[in-house]
């Protein structure tokens, strides 16, 4: 396996060297990660968003029958801008048994180690294939996520199983909690500050919004499921952004208000929306009554649905086995793995790396981490040469 993890170092680094912020795009680095899947023999299909600067990447080794196992990860990373990096963060650096760079935990490292592997699942005689799914926007909504599922639908294509590869230090972890981002605009009528009555207070509906989602937050720690193993146990209510406003004496006409919701269940989303609805209407009765053009919009950014927890699932099942884990985890952040659930394909997060090391300045991913994760890989291939899934 040493051979195969110099190559996977070297691979890392070259993903690594791709600045594939979200807001720039990722094509280079899928591109890169597309001509070396081909050249180890591998089917492969990519499709473009609207702007032409970001590729989802889907590849298939092995026959071409139903079934097999998705590897999937993003290869989009959050950006560096202000954190105090004590190295280049696009050039990977290895010190101390560490591999340093803006990506290679999160999650770079577990696609250079599927790519590396390429041609070793190439040269094995599967009666299975092994698919790699590669996304864009993953870190700003799973957008990529989103749109490859869609497709994988459209086209028919049904893996036995999902792993993707979220740091998870390579154990099996089979729930997470969903991730609503949205932005609530409010227009109003601006105005001087000494007449309040002349005017429709943005700030001040924007406010009151923000506090209805606090006390909807509260609400929400009474609806925990039974045994819920979720920390906390019930779904949350975050207010990120609100601003507004342009000086002390100015009834300021505009505010926004950025928040989000992380479900437990999805009926959780719906109750906090139906009580929005509820809100906007009487917000908006007593806007209009003073400017008629006055309005309250709510954009999505991006509704991720969770991994809901499946013990007897294909891809747990086979996780457990190849870890030797005995149980599979819960995490506190989103991924792309309810994505796959939803469209009816077990799914489970499986990948190298501590997710602690995230986003952070100095991201590392250690080497021990990937040489586990290049002999779970390896693990996999054997299995797929069995068979089933």
């Amino acid at each position: 396996m040493s051979e195969t993890l110099t190559r996977t170092k070297q691979i890392l680094a070259d993903l690594v060297a791709f600045p594939s912020v979200s807001a720039d795009g990722n094509r280079a680095v899928t591109e890169h990660i597309a001509a070396l899947l081909a050249d180890a023999g591998a089917r492969f299909w990519t499709e473009s968003d609207a702007t032409g600067t970001k590729l989802n990447l889907f590849a298939t080794i092995g026959p071409d029958v139903s079934g097999g196992v998705v590897l999937s990860g993003h290869t989009d990373v959050v950006p560096v801008a202000g954190q105090p990096w004590s190295t280049d963060p696009f050039t990977m650096v290895e010190r101390d048994g560490r591999l340093y760079g803006r990506g290679t935990c999160d999650m770079k490292g577990f696609v250079a180690a599927c790519v590396a592997m390429a041609p070793i699942f190439a040269a094995r005689d599967l009666k299975v294939p092994v698919h790699f799914a590669f996304t864009y926007d993953e870190e700003i909504g799973c957008l990529g996520a989103q749109a490859l599922t869609a497709t994988l639908v459209a086209r028919g294509v049904t893996p036995a199983a999902a792993i993707i590869g979220e740091p998870s230090m390579m154990q099996p972890v089979d729930g997470h909690k969903g991730c609503f981002e949205y932005t609530t605009r409010f227009t109003g009528l601006e105005g001087h500050g000494s007449s309040p009555d002349l005017g429709v207070n943005a700030v001040e509906y924007a406010a009151r919004w923000a506090l209805r989602l606090a006390e909807l937050r509260e609400v929400l720690k009474t609806r925990a499921p039974a045994g819920s193993a979720f920390m906390p146990p019930h779904s949350t209510i975050n207010i990120g952004v609100l601003a507004g406003g342009l000086a002390h004496n100015v009834i300021p006409g505009a505010a926004r208000l950025e928040w989000e919701m992380r479900p437990v269940a999805p009926e959780d989303a719906d109750f906090v929306k139906a009580e929005l609805a509820v809100l906007r209407t009487q917000m908006l009765a007593e806007m209009q009554g003073v400017f008629r053009q006055a309005a309250i919009e709510t954009e999505t950014i991006a509704e991720v649905v969770g991994l809901t927890p499946d013990v007897g699932s294909a891809a747990t099942r086979l996780v457990m086995e190849l870890t030797g884990a005995n149980r599979a985890g819960l995490v506190p952040f989103g991924t792309e793995a309810g994505l796959f659930q939803q469209i009816g394909i077990p799914s489970v997060i499986c990948g190298p790396g501590d997710i602690a090391q995230a986003h952070k300045p100095d991201e590392f991913l250690s080497l021990d981490q990937l040489a586990a994760c290049l002999a779970f890989l390896n693990r996999l291939a054997d299995r797929l040469e069995r068979g089933a899934p």
